[in-house]
């Protein structure tokens, strides 16, 4: 058997764009005959995909998915919006959102369990689907939300099928109350985080780094009024007041009904559900949501897509 070497598999690495372990493995397949591995690689999809990989995915769709106590929500893009409404993809995204139920939520973690329908790996699942549907995707963002005894309220906005969309929110919430009552309430709560993307759910829960960095706008801008420092600190102050009360869940307005804060809401819904509730997290995922997306107009996305 002709000797795997570094340099052998970094050459056939440069000339598919496929990962390392594969091309390692191409080579060891065909006994180091570079042309071959480069068509064992591009049989398997996997030149193919990788070659992809570069490729701007800021498309697709979220998932959500519950099981008792437990819900997840990821997010799979896709380079166009064509390809979301792919029914192989919307089975990929739901059937990936199904076994982050047996994780912990994390992407490392989805990418390495197993995807029951092929017998691989998330990842490898993903890379076949690749090349298979023929654009680059990726598994891009996860979250987890668990109680012990309540419910983990789930809302996707602009859906496209059960439990996928373009924006998908968790909320969970501890109380031994009427599970039903819960979850109704639970599901507005999360309405209005999709409506609100609050920045955490108390206001002493929000980053201290953006906290920081909205107080020294705020100095400088009461510094330019030319008052005194002990009126500034004031001002500043009640400017930040505001500002947790506008980006802390439990003080924000509630969508629903304006008169009440989302706090009051869930304290009023109490006599509902018959037992004291706490919203113990949330997760709100937008779809593409910090993706520089690569400028394009539409006639030159169709002409690329009638090429293949």
């Amino acid at each position: 058997m002709a000797e795997i070497t570094a340099a052998l598999v970094k050459e056939l690495r440069e000339k598919t764009g496929a990962g390392m372990m594969d091309c390692k493995k191409a080579l060891a397949e065909t006994n180091g005959d570079m042309e071959a591995a480069i068509d064992w690689l591009r049989a398997k999809g996997i030149a193919k995909a990788d070659k992809k990989s570069g490729r701007t995915a800021a498309e697709g769709l979220i998932g959500v998915a519950s099981s008792g106590t437990t819900a997840v929500v990821v997010e799979i893009n896709s380079e166009t919006d064509f390809v979301a409404r792919n029914d192989a993809f919307q089975d990929l995204v739901r059937g990936v959102a199904k076994v982050a139920l047996t994780t912990d939520g994390s992407v490392e973690a989805i990418s390495a369990a197993q995807y029951p329908a092929t017998g691989k790996s998330v990842h490898d699942t993903i890379t076949d689907a690749i090349a298979t549907i023929g654009e680059n995707m990726t598994l891009r963002r996860a979250a987890s939300l668990s109680v012990t005894d309540g419910v983990v309220a789930t809302y996707i906005h602009n859906s496209v099928a059960d439990g996928l969309g373009k924006l998908g929110v968790l909320v969970a919430l501890e109380s031994t109350g009427d599970k039903e009552a819960l979850s109704a309430i639970g599901r507005q709560v999360a309405m209005h985080i999709a409506a609100t993307n609050p920045l955490a759910v108390r206001a002493d829960e929000v980053d201290a780094a953006v906290a920081e960095r909205e107080r020294n706008v705020f100095i400088e801008q009461s510094r330019a009024s030319g008052k005194p420092d002990n009126i500034i600190e004031k001002m500043v102050e009640g400017r930040m007041r505001k500002f947790f009360e506008e980006v802390a869940l439990l003080s924000q307005a509630f969508v629903i009904n304006p008169d009440l804060t989302v706090e009051a809401a869930i304290k009023e819904a109490e006599k509902t559900v018959g037992a004291p509730i706490v919203v113990k997290g949330m997760a709100r995922l937008l779809l593409g949501e910090g993706v520089e997306k690569e400028a394009s107009d539409f006639a030159a996305e169709v002409a690329a897509v009638a090429k293949g």
